[in-house]
């Protein structure tokens, strides 16, 4: 069967709704997740933001979600203003974006940068900055249980979600209370605003909310609207609300600039869509040139679904797609959940400047017939896309590989980490 791609549904598009790596805990507690938790009590709540009149709450939400990660052990202010404008992408600030958009671009190392280097709002956003820190593995969980977000929130500070929002504003919304600061969506108009979850309690009552859920419960979320909105920018969104669930992301690892020495990628806007035979097992492959004498200590991609596993390989000197015939696994593991990950390997490999050498990932992910994240000109908000940068590679058995430029107009997205 031949290859195909196909533009992939990875996020709502949030931010036209404007108003005029270091865990908490190493793993879950044996006795279960409490009834309550707040951020607010344990520091990991980030300042709140305002963003004013512009459609950035999805940058907004994705750069206070790493500073709750990092709180309280360092404080930081990322800029919003740098992830909605130096993205990669065909967008404005008052276009809003997508999870995969704030992905790509921390994935890609542009970000993040600080709040200070980049202020927010003054419609300029300075070229050549360097991020100060570096994020390996971001996990997105779509059509998520109560206890999945509440496990993602715990272990790593909050997570960003999404909301639906009417006419750019609760206060007149059926669905919102004032009174006591609740919100439960029960309609059908899809997600158009990004918050963040910092906690939850099991017991916020269900009369609390205008349109009562069947059970108590309610996240306890932060939004993007100053302190003026709810309770200090903070309000409750009910269990049952009908689109928090949909897609979650919560930002897992973040390290200092000095992990890595150098990073090999050809994809700076991410996880377009997606490609595959048709199958939940595909190969994929990047060909990288190494600019010096260098050694390659991880891979970084994408699972695009749950429970996805794999196996990576390394080809030290690549001549041509018969060296991408190889047998025995560098390494191989699983992700439970969709993300973007970086896989260190078991044993560091030596590369030689100028010599071209390759990854390779044998990816299955269930029920996913196009398992392998690509990126290409899919629309408006990726005409930026160019894909004479890449030289990928993919394969539905590991024998005959197919040139994924020139045969789909895609780059492979899949990264080398040296040092």
């Amino acid at each position: 069967m031949a290859g195909q791609i196909t533009q992939a549904v990875v996020g709502q598009e949030s931010g036209g709704t404007a108003q005029t790596g270091t865990a908490l805990a190493e793993e879950i507690p044996e006795e279960g997740l409490p009834a309550y938790y707040d951020g607010r009590e344990t520091g990991r709540a980030p300042q709140v933001k305002n963003q004013g009149n512009l459609g950035t709450c999805w940058a907004l939400a994705a750069t206070s979600a790493l500073e709750a990660n990092l709180c309280p052990a360092e404080t930081w202010s990322f800029s919003a203003d740098h992830m909605s404008m130096q993205n990669g992408y065909g967008n404005n600030q008052n276009d809003g974006g997508a999870y995969t958009m704030a992905m790509a671009y921390l994935a890609a190392w542009i970000g993040p940068v600080t709040e200070e280097a980049d202020p927010y709002g003054d419609g300029y956003s300075p070229d050549g900055l360097s991020p100060v820190k570096h994020v390996q593995e971001m996990h997105m969980i779509r059509d998520a249980s109560v206890e999945e977000i509440k496990k993602e929130v715990y272990l790593y500070g909050a997570v960003q979600a999404s909301i639906y929002v009417a006419d750019g504003s609760l206060d007149a919304s059926p669905y919102y209370s004032s009174a006591n600061d609740s919100y439960r969506y029960t309609g059908e108009e899809s997600a158009n605003h990004d918050i963040l979850i910092i906690g939850w309690d099991d017991s916020y009552q269900a009369a609390n909310f205008t349109n009562p859920p069947s059970g108590n419960g309610a996240f306890i979320c932060q939004n993007s609207w100053g302190n003026q909105f709810g309770e200090n920018g903070i309000f409750y969104v009910s269990y049952e609300d009908a689109r928090i669930w949909e897609t979650c992301v919560s930002y897992a690892v973040i390290e200092n600039t000095d992990n890595y020495g150098q990073i090999y990628q050809s994809d700076l806007c991410g996880w377009v869509g997606q490609i595959g035979y048709g199958s939940d097992t595909c190969y994929f492959a990047n060909v990288y040139t190494p600019t010096g004498n260098e050694t390659l200590e991880a891979v970084g991609f994408y699972a695009t679904d749950r429970n996805t596993s794999y196996e990576v390989y390394v080809v030290e000197r690549f001549a041509d797609t018969s060296s991408l015939v190889v047998w025995e696994p560098d390494v191989a593991g699983s992700f439970e959940t969709a993300g973007y990950y970086t896989v260190p390997l078991e044993e560091t490999v030596s590369l030689a400047a100028g010599e071209p050498f390759a990854v390779l990932v044998k990816i299955t992910t269930p029920d996913s017939p196009y398992p392998v994240a690509a990126e290409y000109q899919a629309d408006e908000m990726t005409q930026n896309v160019t894909i004479d940068d890449g030289q990928g590679y993919i394969s539905n058995n590991g024998y005959l590989w197919t040139r994924t430029e020139q045969q789909y107009g895609c780059n492979i997205c899949l990264k080398a980490y040296t040092s």
